[in-house]
């Protein structure tokens, strides 16, 4: 019996070397390609506007030749920015926000907690529609909302000013001073709690259904396991939800901007977002709106930052 021969290594095929040099880079360049699209739109609707929205906030118009000059565009310095800090309206906007945040803010996360809560407990019924249904206003254009709320609001057409007027008082005044920023937070009520709903009952759905059941072996009703295990476990959505809201109060502008026709409380600069777009596209003063962007972004993203940092301390327990 004769043995097949064994091929002497340097006649057997040897795969080119340069194969896999060739496909590395393709590997490389694959992930680049995938987020190219990302970052060409960051780019071009996030950085590029920034940018530019600072190079105007040190522009703007100045008189030169006399009390009779020519009225030119140029370098101002830190001039818009010194306006619009020492902008009494502006300024005042900022207080109406926060007035509206503190109303806001802890009503819509309330009742979002509380849906979530109810949604996740073992005995509720027809979750999948509850669910929906206090999703659903969220779909509702926020203009749409503040037209609809807005003439629930008026005396001549609201069903609680008729009552009252029917019961021999008077109209309900939704749109004077004081009144003014529960109607706003009604409307934000709307269309915000079933949005945190959704995020804070998909944490919940996180938790392990086994921490629960040895709770309720030790003898914990369903009040005991909500208010003891539930809650702790969802304060980072909590957290999450809460910063979306403060950030949506700093830039509060479509509602009291939809409901100014059918009010005179509130007037063209009644919030920040509405001062900026006043002197942007009717004073034509770019340079000093720009300035204001800048400047409530700035104060946006420090307040962020402390809210962020405050939770890590407390709650995370992060390294101070």
């Amino acid at each position: 019996m004769t043995l097949p021969r064994e091929t002497p290594l340097h006649t057997r095929p040897v795969a080119p070397a340069s194969t896999g040099r060739r496909r590395r880079p393709r590997g490389r360049l694959a992930p680049w390609v995938f987020v190219a699209p990302a970052i060409a739109f960051f780019v071009a609707f996030l950085l590029i506007p920034i940018v530019y929205a600072i190079f105007l906030s040190f522009r703007g118009f100045r008189v030169e030749g006399g009390a009779f000059g020519r009225r030119v565009e140029g370098f101002v310095g830190f001039d818009n920015y010194l306006s619009a800090l020492t902008n009494e309206e502006f300024v005042a906007g900022i207080g109406r926000s926060l007035i509206y945040g503190a109303i806001a803010i802890p009503t819509v996360l309330g009742f979002a907690l509380l849906f979530a809560l109810l949604l996740d407990a073992p005995r509720t019924r027809l979750k999948g529609f509850s669910r929906t249904a206090i999703f659903l206003p969220y779909a509702v254009p926020g203009v749409i909302a503040s037209l609809l709320w807005g003439f629930l609001y008026l005396p001549s057409t609201s069903p609680a000013s008729a009552i009252s007027t029917a019961l021999g008082g008077d109209a309900v005044p939704f749109f004077t001073t004081p009144w003014l920023y529960f109607s706003l937070a009604n409307i934000a009520l709307w269309a915000g709690v079933g949005f945190n709903m959704i995020i804070i009952y998909t944490s919940l759905r996180g938790i392990p259904t086994e921490i629960y059941e040895a709770a309720r072996i030790d003898g914990a009703s369903e009040w005991t396991i909500a208010w003891r295990i539930k809650m702790p476990l969802v304060t980072p959505a909590l957290v999450l939800t809460g910063l979306f809201s403060v950030i949506g109060t700093i830039q509060l502008y479509s509602e009291p901007a939809t409901l100014r026709p059918l009010t005179s409380t509130i007037s063209s600069t009644w919030v920040p977002l509405m001062q900026i777009y006043q002197e942007a596209f009717v004073n034509d003063n770019l340079g000093g709106a720009a300035a204001a962007s800048v400047v409530l972004a700035v104060g946006t993203l420090v307040i962020s930052l402390v809210i962020l940092r405050f939770f890590q301390r407390r709650t995370f327990g992060g390294e101070s």
